[in-house]
């Protein structure tokens, strides 16, 4: 398990440069650095984001909320706030700190919207202050990429099982909150089955998920690439090498199979009446560097 240490931080808030296409946000935080649920793809790990434990330790902001506060008094223009790009705000910690939850209320104090972001079923713990946010101000994005539990374990080896996963969002969902699937990165020779994306289609149709915003490829470089690399060889041997032969040094690695998929997912869930994109925007042609 990763080690926790408390640090105090700067700054919070940051604005987001708009229109953003993936999850519609205007501002942005991240109440933790370091992630405990070690997703072997996560872009967190590279060198430009100056993460060097990101794997070893959590480090907590514990005057996070105290920041929010005084950041949100200042903001003339209210907007949707997103937390969740750099790590997971419900990774194991949080059922200690509770960082989330009180920013959550405190969000809602200042009339500000939220859009979660998440690999874990905690969030259902703050369904109330989802609801409190109200219905057009809360929404909660759960990365699914695969319904295969085993597979999943490989992938994501700390995070709560997509089992699990798509019983919060039916909680969510059941509760009225906005309900979303990111289902981002779907990783070459690994996740690139037509039949592997459609059954996310039809798990996140049977828990009431509204929108699923996809990308069929994932984006590697420097640490990030030598991590997820050296996590192939160890849990996938073989697959590293496919890897090298086809995308080289290449940051984006888009799966072989992309257009195919694409419109498979997007027949799906259209059948479904599942949207594929925001309202106010259709999605860039590659992955944010996230999750």
């Amino acid at each position: 398990m990763s080690a926790v240490r408390v640090i105090r931080a700067r700054t919070l808030l940051h604005r987001v440069p708009g229109p953003d296409p993936w999850f519609g946000l205007d501002y942005g935080f991240n109440l933790y650095r370091g992630c405990a649920h070690r997703c072997i793809y996560c872009d967190s790990r590279s060198a430009c984001y100056g993460i060097d434990a990101f794997d070893h330790e959590v480090l907590v902001k514990e005057n996070a909320i105290e920041l929010l506060e005084r950041e949100l008094a200042t903001k003339r223009r209210r907007g949707i706030v997103g937390t969740g790009s750099m790590n997971d705000p419900y990774q194991p910690v949080e059922r200690e700190t509770r960082l989330a939850r009180r920013a959550l209320s405190t969000l809602a104090r200042y009339g500000f919207g939220v859009h979660v972001i998440t690999k874990s079923d905690l969030v259902v713990r703050d369904v109330d202050l989802l609801k409190r946010l109200g219905r057009d101000r809360a929404v909660v994005s759960v990365t699914i990429t695969t319904v295969d539990d085993a597979l999943a374990a490989l992938l994501e080896p700390h995070a709560p099982a997509p089992s699990r996963r798509l019983s919060a969002l039916r909680n969510l969902a059941g509760e009225g909150i906005e309900t979303r699937v990111t289902m981002m990165p779907v990783l070459p020779f690994l996740e690139d089955k037509e039949e592997n994306v459609l059954a996310v289609v039809d798990a996140a149709a049977s828990v009431g998920v509204q929108t699923i915003i996809a990308w069929f490829g994932v984006t590697l470089r420097d640490r990030q690439r030598a991590f997820f690399f050296r996590q192939l060889d160890r849990r996938f041997p073989g697959v590293r090498a496919e890897y090298v032969r086809r995308f080289g040094a290449r940051y984006e690695c888009l799966c072989d199979n992309a257009a195919a998929l694409r419109e498979a997912f997007e027949r799906a869930c259209a059948d479904r009446g599942i949207a594929t994109t925001l309202p106010e925007a259709a999605p860039p042609a590659k992955q944010l560097d996230l999750l």
